[in-house]
Formats: structure tokens, C-alpha cells, sequence
């Protein structure tokens, strides 16, 4: 297929440019970084640095081409969201951004639309031991400042399902990890002792960012009109597992732990590691999708990531 990607320089989107190549797609990128397009140019794919919250620039740069699909990678995420306004920007583009992209995926004639979702649509509380499949209520009205959260991944995908002329498939990632900056901002801390396991502890779905963006690969290919599907590794870990197995994949000592009570102060993360415990089934996609993750828990994955300074 002929591929727009939005985000293509982005976390997901730079380990999913190489594996759509591979698997015989081609790729129009779109990045809002002029020196990123340079070296996805230099690579040989053809990139249009735009920003996909102006509609007017994002037709006129696509204006003329022709495309079968479009994968939404785009988010706003520079760092570990400590505060809820640290995700406006990124529910931004899970509504406007959506919208504007199916737009263009009707101006460049494509077919196909696959949009970056996430587990923590299911809600920010605990979901208790059972694991959530897709037939899970998905972005129930949420409390105070979570509902913004919530409300754009519920657009996210309303529009994704719901535009006529497009087969749309939303894939649920869970917690990102892997070989990219914000993993090894954590190793940094962690060598530091600066990265705390708090007691008690939230449970988390994680997903590394190579198997997320071969999930990616397989539902542009294989994926249902309308469905969606929860990209997550095997093991649900409690977080104080995960920062256990970062601070081990750093070769740093094991974490000192402190009370839950202390993340208070910075509340989107207080909810994410210790407010909220959510167990994610991925049958569903290893079924439709003919996908199994290479690393079927964290501990296998970040073995694989070395320090920024290794």
C-alpha cells in the first residue's frame, strides 16, 4: 500500500517507517520537525513537514497525492506527563488531529485508517484482577480533569469507526518502552536513585515499541473495519515491578520504595502508577492480527535497551 504517517518521526513512528518498508508499503511521512524530515529523506522516504492541527497546510501538503491509508501516530509527548495539562496538547490531536486526518485520507482517496488509541481509555481506577477485553467499556465519562483525557480518546475513535468511505481500526498501546528517549530518561534516573517504586502500586499493560509497531504493520494488513484491538504485552506488571526491571536493565541498585501518598502532588502521574490498575487481554489481536510479541513482558524487553551512556 501507498501509507501516509502521521507522526513518522515520533517514538512509534520511527520504528514504524523501517517495518512498513520491509514489509513492501510504501511511505509518505508527515512530521512537524523540518530536521527529522531531513533524515527521513536522506532514507529515502518522501516527507512533508506539516502540522497536522492546521487542516488548511496538512491538505495543500497532501494535495495531488494518492494513498490507500493512513496511520494517525501523531501525539505531543516530549517527556513523562507528571500534570494533566502535560496531555492537552497530545487529546488535541486524538480529536482535531483525528478529524483532520480522516479529511485528508478522503482528499488522497485512502481506504484504510488505522489510529494510535491507548489502555488508559478504559479508565484511570481499578479494574480489579480480570483482565479487559475490547468488549470492555471503552472511555466512560470520566472525573474532573480526566475526563478531557477521556473524552479525546473517545472521539479518537468514534471518528475513526464512524467516517463513511474508510475501513477504520483503532489499536489500544499499552505503556510504551524500549529503546527511545523516555525509557532512557527512567534508566538515567534510576542510576541516580532517582526513580522511586511506590507502595502501594498500580498495574500496568506495557508494550515495547518493536512489537507495537509490528501490531501496527498487521492491522494495516489484517486488521477488521470498526474494531479495535489492545496492543500489550503478556505479563501485566505492577509498577513497582516496572521501575524494579528498569533500574535492573540499567545495572542500577533496586529502587528505594516510598509511599503511593507522595506522587500526590504531580496527579496524572499519581493516577497512571499508583491510582489505577488495569490488566489488559491481547488474545484478540494475536488471533485477528496473526501477531505475538517478541518480548512477552517488560523484564525480556528492557534487557535489550542499553543506558543512553552505554
Amino acid at each position: 500500500m501507498k501509507v501516509v504517517l502521521a507522526g513518522a518521526t515520533g517514538t512509534l513512528g520511527g520504528e514504524l517507517v523501517p517495518r512498513l518498508l520491509a514489509a513492501g508499503h510504501s511511505v509518505l511521512g508527515l512530521t512537524r520537525s523540518p530536521a527529522k524530515a531531513r533524515l527521513l529523506e536522506d532514507a529515502g522516504v518522501e516527507t512533508r513537514v506539516v502540522d497536522v492541527m492546521d487542516e488548511r497546510r496538512l491538505l495543500d501538503a497532501l494535495r495531488g497525492h494518492r494513498a490507500d491509508a493512513v496511520i494517525h501516530q501523531a501525539t505531543a509527548i516530549t517527556g513523562t506527563p507528571l500534570r494533566h495539562r502535560d496531555l492537552h496538547a497530545t487529546d488535541d490531536l486524538r480529536e482535531q488531529g483525528t478529524a483532520n486526518l480522516l479529511r485528508a485520507a478522503e482528499l488522497v482517496g485512502a481506504y484504510r485508517f488505522v489510529t494510535q488509541s491507548f489502555f488508559l481509555g478504559y479508565g484511570y481506577r481499578d479494574h480489579g484482577e480480570a483482565e479487559l477485553t475490547e468488549d470492555h467499556p471503552f472511555a466512560p465519562a470520566g472525573r474532573g480533569a480526566f475526563e478531557r483525557h477521556l473524552r479525546s480518546m473517545r472521539a479518537n475513535e468514534r471518528l475513526a469507526f464512524g467516517t463513511p468511505g474508510v475501513d477504520g481500526i483503532a489499536l489500544r498501546y499499552g505503556l510504551f518502552y524500549g529503546p527511545e528517549p523516555g525509557t532512557r530518561r527512567l534508566m538515567a534516573m534510576a542510576s541516580k536513585r532517582m526513580l522511586p517504586a511506590p507502595r502501594p502500586s498500580g498495574v500496568t499493560s506495557p508494550i515495547h515499541i518493536a512489537d507495537a509497531a509490528a501490531a501496527t504493520v498487521a492491522a494495516l494488513d489484517r486488521g477488521r473495519a470498526g474494531q479495535a484491538y489492545n496492543v500489550v504485552d503478556d505479563t501485566p506488571v505492577t509498577f513497582a515491578d516496572f521501575v524494579a526491571a528498569v533500574a535492573e536493565a540499567a545495572g542500577a541498585p533496586a529502587p528505594i520504595t516510598v509511599p503511593s501518598w507522595l506522587l500526590r502532588p504531580a496527579p496524572y502521574m499519581y493516577a497512571l502508577m499508583a491510582g489505577t490498575r488495569i490488566r489488559l487481554s491481547n488474545e484478540k489481536a494475536k488471533r485477528e492480527l496473526d501477531w505475538r510479541p517478541e518480548y512477552p513482558s517488560c523484564r525480556d524487553g528492557l534487557r535489550h535497551v542499553r543506558p543512553a551512556s552505554a
